[in-house]
């Protein structure tokens, strides 16, 4: 057997071997697809819904770990998918099952990660590297199996310098624009559904995919809007065209810092007057129309079990998260948005996240917009954020009826939770993958 030595590490010919750019090594063993692949490597820390986390087009180019050891027990189906295909760069396990029992089951995840050509690895230390990456930051990565890790003209194994150079080659996700990548390329309409199947439309949003998931058009339809979900190319004539009684901006992948004519585009969209709801990149966007900065986290939000402070109620709820950037935000009492002089009036940062104290949402006083940073379709992830959807109804409603904002986005009173910031950060314990460490 043909193997190459590397203290302490040793692989061979048929193992996955996962290289991170920093210089760490894990041999395990392939898992999917074998070959090579590369992609910024991060973390999510949900127990259930791999399913909708690999077909998440947010995770485009992104190498993600599982820190839940027991992966694929109950196999894939047709129901959960957010997307039309897996969008992970790679894919990284502690113990994939080798059986799957779920009634729904249509197949295993290696075979879905297999026919899509999904490279993984299975068997490695998953903790370690989590930890590692907490500590170190996401970083560059690459999984290497298969051909991929022998001479073609020689049939040894290459050199694990130049299995390194080939992970040092990768672009950084700072810097990156890939919302165009994952983005419809033709319009199409979701109709209302649920209770409301067959029935006229409340509302009509207009939605802009920069990666969107399945579910959320899904949840608007289900409360009654016809939801016409556009590319990212989309002009503003175009949204004008579709009459919509909001619009809406969806999560998606890469650099928000990237994206300045999705930024205009938002700015016409608030300056038309059109109610407006984003989510993650939709949040990010919204954050800087309005003026404010957007940076890099150090490891990011990843997995279903976040939790998030709403500031003008004090409650507390358990969120779906996946996200590498944040707004650059002050949190206290509304301030004015910087963008020209103040032209779209009064916001404050309406929801913290309680681990690191990142920014989470965004909501403005005098014109109908609000954002949050997380996931409140829930697909997958718990429903506390559901009330967001209703929200937006609310919102549009609200404008339709010729009703004040005031009616829908509340202010903040006096008796509102900012001035208790300090202390709820002190009394709150940090999870361990998430602490004050991820700025």
């Amino acid at each position: 057997m043909t193997e190459y030595q590397t203290a302490p590490e040793r692989f061979a010919a048929e193992d996955a071997v996962l290289l991170l750019e920093d210089g760490e090594l894990y041999v395990g063993e392939p898992y999917g697809a074998q070959g090579s692949t590369f992609g910024e490597i991060v973390f999510t820390t949900g127990m259930t819904g791999y399913q909708e986390t690999i077909t998440d087009p947010s995770y485009d180019r992104q190498i993600v770990v599982q820190t839940f050891p027991h992966i694929g027990n109950t196999g894939v189906n047709r129901d959960d998918p957010e997307s039309g295909r897996v969008w992970v760069a790679g894919y990284v396990v502690r113990d994939a099952s080798p059986n799957v029992s779920n009634w729904r089951a249509t197949g295993s995840l290696d075979e879905d990660l297999q026919n899509d050509g999904i490279v993984g690895i299975g068997g490695i230390d998953t903790r370690k590297l989590v930890r590692h990456l907490r500590s170190g930051g996401v970083m560059r990565a690459g999984i290497f199996s298969g051909s991929a890790l022998v001479d073609a003209r020689t049939g040894t194994l290459l050199p694990l310098e130049s299995l390194f150079a080939q992970v040092r080659a990768v672009p950084q996700m700072e810097g990156s624009r890939l919302y165009d990548e994952v983005s419809t390329d033709e319009a199409y309409t979701v109709e209302p559904c649920g209770r409301y199947e067959g029935k006229e439309p409340l509302y009509t949003v207009a939605a802009v995919d920069l990666g969107i998931k399945g579910m959320t058009p899904h949840r608007l339809a289900e409360r009654g809007c016809r939801v016409h979900v556009v590319p990212s190319s989309v002009s503003f004539e175009r949204i004008q065209e579709l009459n919509p009684d909001g619009v809406f901006f969806s999560n998606g992948p890469g650099d928000p810092q990237e994206a300045p004519a999705e930024v205009d585009l938002l700015r016409k969209v608030l300056e038309a007057g059109y109610p407006f709801f984003g989510i993650c990149f939709g949040n990010q966007l919204f954050g800087r129309a309005l003026g404010f900065d957007t940076y890099k986290l150090k490891f990011g939000h990843h997995g279903v079990n976040q939790p998030v402070k709403d500031m003008t109620t004090g409650k507390v709820q358990i969120t779906a998260h996946n996200h590498g950037f944040a707004v650059d935000a002050p949190v206290g009492f509304p301030t004015e948005a910087p963008y020209g002089g103040g032209k779209y009036g009064k916001v404050f940062v309406s929801h913290i996240d309680l681990n690191d104290n990142v920014v989470e949402g965004l909501q403005c006083l005098d014109i109908p917009a609000f954002s949050v940073q997380y996931h409140p379709e829930a697909a997958a992830g718990p429903h506390d954020a559901a009330y967001l959807f209703d929200r937006f109804v609310s919102l549009m409603a609200a404008h339709k009826a010729g009703r004040p904002v005031s009616t829908v986005l509340v202010a903040p009173s006096s008796a509102s939770p900012w001035r208790n910031l300090a202390t709820t950060e002190a009394a709150t314990p940090s999870a361990p993958e998430f602490d004050k460490e991820n700025k």
